[in-house]
């Protein structure tokens, strides 16, 4: 019998497309799922190197004492277009080399990886995977779910938007959509579905180590 290829999966899509959802239901079937947005936000906190250049592009109130400001960065950082290019271009470089390496430990004990990212094609990931899985879904679902989430307004959440690709270019650069417009249980069937498939599927040769 044909050895099943080892496998990392990228599944990504704007904010409020239901992407954690997905993911939370494909780790609930005991597949391991890396969440790179936690990871860069415990690297935000823990990394010394990241938190002195975001003290030096943005001060010292970025932090409150060991743990960033998050309250700051959003108000002030985040709200700004070339302020966030300037704060990813800090935390990136860290969450894929800890995420590549977190990568490499699984697939020693397992045959197949997903790793769920809001900015996979913002930062320049999709080399790292065999195939990207896009989330997507009718924007004022998105925008409604976010207001409800984070108890945030509307031109907040359309602000945020504005630092992500548009779910249109995204869908073309996907191996998978799965459109999250309707019950829950049909974005289950979306991954019980790609579950089923997911052993057949070949190693994609645009796979290769980031840099």
């Amino acid at each position: 019998m044909k050895k099943q290829a080892k496998l990392k999966i990228a599944v990504t899509g704007g904010i409020g497309s239901g992407k954690s959802t997905f993911c939370d239901y494909i780790s609930s079937k005991g597949f391991v799922v890396i969440k790179a947005d936690d990871l860069a936000k415990v690297l935000l906190d823990s990394d010394k190197s990241i938190k002195s250049k975001v003290i030096k592009a943005f001060g010292v109130n970025s932090y409150n004492g060991d743990k960033a400001n998050r309250k700051f960065l959003a108000e002030q950082v985040f709200s700004n277009s070339d302020s966030v290019k300037k704060i990813n271009s800090i935390i990136h470089p860290r969450v894929i080399e800890e995420t590549s390496n977190l990568i490499e430990k699984t697939l020693q004990t397992h045959n197949i990886v997903f790793v769920e990212a809001a900015l996979i094609f913002e930062a320049k990931m999709e080399q790292m995977f065999d195939y990207i899985i896009v989330i997507t879904s009718d924007l004022e679902k998105r925008i409604e779910r976010i207001i409800i989430r984070d108890n945030v307004d509307r031109e907040k959440v359309l602000q945020r938007m504005e630092n992500q690709i548009p779910d249109e270019v995204k869908r073309k650069k996907a191996d998978f959509v799965f459109i999250n417009d309707k019950d829950v249980s049909v974005l289950k069937a979306n991954a019980d579905f790609f579950i089923s498939i997911s052993s057949k599927l070949k190693k994609n040769d645009k796979s290769s180590n980031p840099g």
